[in-house]
C-alpha cells in the first residue's frame, strides 16, 4: 500500500508530456499520496487522460493553469494550494518519466528526519543521457555554488527535490523571476540564502527517446538566455550578501533568514 501522508505531498507540474505523464503519476501514486498533478496549459489532450486516472486513483488531484506560465508557476500553485490544506513540504517531480518513482520513499524519509532541510537529488547519468545536457550543466553549476559560497548543491538543474513550503512561498511570493527554466537553480540558491541546509540524495536518471514516448521542453537559446539573466540577478544578489554568508560559511555568525533573504 502506497504511504499517506498529512504533511508531505508529491507534485508533478505537466506541460504537453503526452501519455508519458499517465506512466509517471500512476508510479508515483503506487509508493506515496497524495499525488498533485498541476497541468500546466498542455494543450495536447494530456489533461483529459489525467482527468480519467484521477476516478481511479482516490487521492490524485488535478490543477489546471489556463496558459503556459512555466514550471515555477505551476509548483508555486500547487505549494499555495497544499499550505491551505496544512501540508508543509512537497516533492516535486517531472512529468516526463526521467525521476523514478522508486526514489520518493528515501526522499520522502529525509525530509521527515530533516524538516528544515532542502533536499536535492544528485542525478546518476547512464550513457544515453545526451552529452550537451550533461556537460552543459556543469556551468551552471560552477556560478550556482560561487553564489552560494559552496553551500552544498551538487546539481542546480536537477527537478527531483523536496522544499519546505514556507520558504519555497518566502523565496517566490510576490516576485517574478524563477518562472521557468531559471526556477531550479534560482529556488535553490535563494533558500541556501535563507539560511537552508541541504541534503544531497544520488538518484539514477533516465532520458526516454521519442520513440519511447519522451518530450523535452528544453529550448537552447531561450533558456540560456533564461540562465544567463538570472545568473545576472543572483551574483548581484551574491556580492551584497557575501559578507554575512562568509561569516556563516565560517562559522562565525548565523544570520536570519529575514535578513539574508530580503531582496
Amino acid at each position: 500500500m502506497p504511504h499517506l501522508s498529512k504533511t508531505h505531498l508529491v507534485i508533478i507540474p505537466s506541460y504537453n508530456t503526452g501519455a508519458r505523464v499517465v506512466d509517471t503519476v500512476r508510479a508515483a501514486a503506487e509508493v506515496w499520496n497524495p499525488v498533485w498533478v498541476v497541468i500546466d496549459g498542455s494543450t495536447d489532450q494530456s489533461g483529459e487522460m489525467l482527468n480519467r486516472l484521477a476516478e481511479d486513483i482516490k487521492h490524485l488531484r488535478i490543477l489546471t493553469i489556463a496558459e503556459n506560465s512555466g514550471k515555477g508557476s505551476a509548483v508555486l500553485l500547487g505549494a499555495q494550494e497544499a499550505a491551505a490544506l496544512g501540508f508543509t513540504h512537497l516533492l516535486a517531480m517531472d512529468a516526463d518519466g526521467q525521476h523514478p518513482a522508486d526514489q520518493i520513499q528515501p526522499f520522502m524519509e529525509s525530509s521527515i528526519a530533516n524538516p528544515e532541510a532542502l533536499i536535492l537529488g544528485k542525478p546518476q547519468f547512464d550513457d544515453d543521457a545526451p552529452r550537451i545536457r550533461v556537460h552543459g550543466r556543469k556551468l551552471c553549476n560552477f556560478w550556482v555554488n560561487l553564489e552560494t559560497l559552496w553551500s552544498g548543491i551538487n546539481d542546480s538543474l536537477f527537478g527531483l527535490r523536496i522544499y519546505p513550503i514556507a520558504h519555497l512561498r518566502a523565496v517566490m511570493e510576490g516576485k517574478r523571476f524563477s518562472r521557468r527554466f531559471d526556477f531550479d537553480p534560482e529556488v535553490a540558491v535563494r533558500m541556501c540564502w535563507r539560511g537552508l541546509p541541504t541534503i544531497n540524495i544520488p538518484c539514477p536518471v533516465r532520458y526516454f527517446s521519442e520513440e519511447e514516448g519522451g518530450v523535452s521542453q528544453f529550448r537552447y537559446l531561450r533558456d540560456n538566455k533564461l540562465l544567463v539573466l538570472m545568473h545576472c540577478r543572483l551574483l548581484a544578489g551574491f556580492l551584497w550578501r557575501l559578507p554575512l554568508l562568509a561569516l556563516r560559511r565560517l562559522g562565525i555568525l548565523k544570520t536570519s533568514n529575514k535578513r539574508l533573504a530580503s531582496r
